[in-house]
Formats: structure tokens, C-alpha cells, sequence
């Protein structure tokens, strides 16, 4: 994976423990990591550091994920960037939510270090 080094990954989740995972997992793979508790802070945020992929939580106070998401996806200057939700919400409707809503790919908790580092390939080299 070292085709990504310098690449930016935004890791917006409000488990601390999740968050400090997916972020060692993309640290390894040579990525810069900006982690996030907190989706209210992530909307300027995105505009402002424009990351390369997004891995997005669905549950989270203040507004959703999927909030978030259909905000990436509405502004032109960041809708083109992948999003990898990686949620507890594992139903099928959940996850036929999340892609319509725009994910490029939708991973149920707990994810495995491979499943995400596949899942990161697949969508960056699409």
C-alpha cells in the first residue's frame, strides 16, 4: 500500500477507542490521519482539509453520519471523496441506507484490520 503514503484519511467517530484503532490501522498503511470525536466539527472541517477518504461512524450525537455524508456528497468541491461507513448498525435496511445515501462502502463493527484495509484499497483505487 505504500501508493497511498501522504494520503489523508478523516476518521470521524465518537468512540475514542474505535477511532484510535481505525486511526492506528490507517497510520500503518502510510496515511495521514486526522481523527474526529465529534460530527458537528467535521462539516468545516472537510471543506478545509479535504481528505482523500473518509471513514464515517453512522451514530453519533449531534448529527448523524449519514448527516454528514449527505453533506459531503451535495458539495461539489467534496462529493468525489470515498466514504467507508463503518457502523454498529449491521440490519440490512441500515445498510441499504448508507449506500444510497452516498457511502462508497458500508462495513458493520467490529471491523477486522484486513476488512479495512480492503475496504480502503478498493475504494481509492476505483
Amino acid at each position: 500500500m505504500t501508493d497511498f503514503q501522504q494520503k489523508t484519511v478523516m476518521i470521524i467517530e465518537d468512540e475514542p477507542d474505535a477511532a484510535e484503532m481505525f486511526g492506528e490501522m490507517m497510520r500503518v498503511n502510510g496515511f495521514r490521519v486526522i481523527k474526529l470525536f465529534s460530527s458537528a466539527p467535521a462539516i468545516p472541517m472537510l471543506s478545509q482539509e479535504k481528505p482523500d477518504l473518509v471513514i464515517l461512524d453512522v451514530m453519533m450525537p449531534e448529527i448523524s453520519g449519514l448527516e454528514v455524508l449527505r453533506h459531503i456528497r451535495g458539495e461539489p468541491e467534496l462529493a468525489a471523496i470515498p466514504v467507508i461507513i463503518v457502523s454498529a448498525k449491521s440490519m440490512p435496511g441500515d445498510i441499504k441506507i448508507g449506500l444510497e445515501a452516498g457511502a462508497s462502502m458500508y462495513l458493520t463493527k467490529p471491523v477486522g484490520f484486513l476488512d479495512l484495509k480492503n475496504a480502503v484499497e478498493k475504494v481509492l483505487s476505483a
